[in-house]
């Protein structure tokens, strides 16, 4: 068998083995979206969920998820950009490094129930925050943080190294230079590393279980008072997110329509992933585009 033939047997093996797993993933995106997608409506995305009665929706429960997303991104987001300036401009190439860069990929390959876990010895028990939104937002970051600080690093070192010649020569010192021009020149990987993560953090499950809460208590939109429970904006009160309420519907089976409100709302977590995975791709090409033609 000649070159030529072994490696369009092999690039046609190839072939087959990716559009197989395409069209698994394809089908299974569809059969959630058929399934769900008749279910939606208005007033499924903004009434509450009820429990031992027909027709609840998941209004209460997509709130919180987008919520405790804002929550975490705030707390994650400077910490990983940080440490990601740090590993990337200002930390030396010796053992200490090295071990802080290990830690990092074993802290991104860990289960979220361990997380999760995790989080509720610490800040739901230890902490004493309860069962509450700070506490997963907490727990969140300490899963998110690894992966956007990770992203965060290759992105700074994905800008070539004669832009931070420039910006020294132009008599900047090295933390303008960072700010000013290397910064702003990674922010599209940044950008888009920030949006994947945001994805992840708003489809996550197990963590939330234990740190959380399973509860959605009845929200008044007209009271701002951080800390009153029933205030929308409350950190300290149980937030039961889309992804943990898709959980509890199937394991309790307390709704009698529990089947379709499970179709609708998993439906609209696909949906929210995918914008989340499409918009990241978006908007980092567009801002590519953006500077490169400037």
């Amino acid at each position: 068998m000649n070159a030529k033939r072994s490696d369009k047997i092999a690039t046609g093996v190839l072939y087959a083995i990716s559009g197989i797993i395409v069209l698994i993933l394809a089908a299974l995106l569809l059969y959630i979206l058929v399934r769900g997608l008749p279910h939606i409506s208005w007033s499924f995305l903004t009434e509450p969920s009820r429990a031992y009665q027909v027709g609840g929706g998941i209004g209460i429960q997509l709130f919180n998820s987008i919520y405790l997303l804002v929550i975490t991104m705030i707390i994650s987001f400077p910490l990983s950009l940080g440490a990601g300036i740090y590993l990337s401009e200002y930390a030396g190439k010796n053992w200490i490094t090295d071990v802080i860069r290990t830690s990092i990929e074993i802290l991104s390959s860990l289960p979220s129930v361990v997380v999760g876990l995790f989080g509720f010895l610490v800040f739901v028990i230890q902490f004493q925050y309860g069962f509450s939104i700070i506490s997963g937002a907490l727990a969140l970051t300490v899963f998110n943080l690894p992966l956007l600080t990770r992203t965060v690093e290759e992105s700074l070192q994905a800008v070539h190294y004669t832009q931070r010649e420039a910006g020294l020569a132009l008599g900047l010192s090295r933390w303008e230079t960072v700010i000013r021009v290397v910064v702003p020149e990674a922010t599209p990987g940044i950008l888009t590393g920030v949006i994947l993560s945001s994805g992840r953090i708003f489809g996550e499950a197990a963590a939330l279980i234990y740190t959380a809460g399973q509860s959605a208590p009845a929200l008044d939109f007209s009271n701002w008072n951080p800390l009153s429970v029933s205030s929308p904006i409350s950190i300290f009160r149980q937030a039961e997110t889309l992804a943990v309420h898709i959980w509890k519907i199937n394991t309790e089976g307390t709704m009698p329509d529990g089947v379709a409100v499970s179709a609708g709302a998993s439906a609209v977590l696909i949906i929210a992933v995918l914008l989340f995975n499409f918009g990241a791709r978006a908007i980092g090409k567009r801002l590519y585009r953006k500077m490169t033609s400037a």
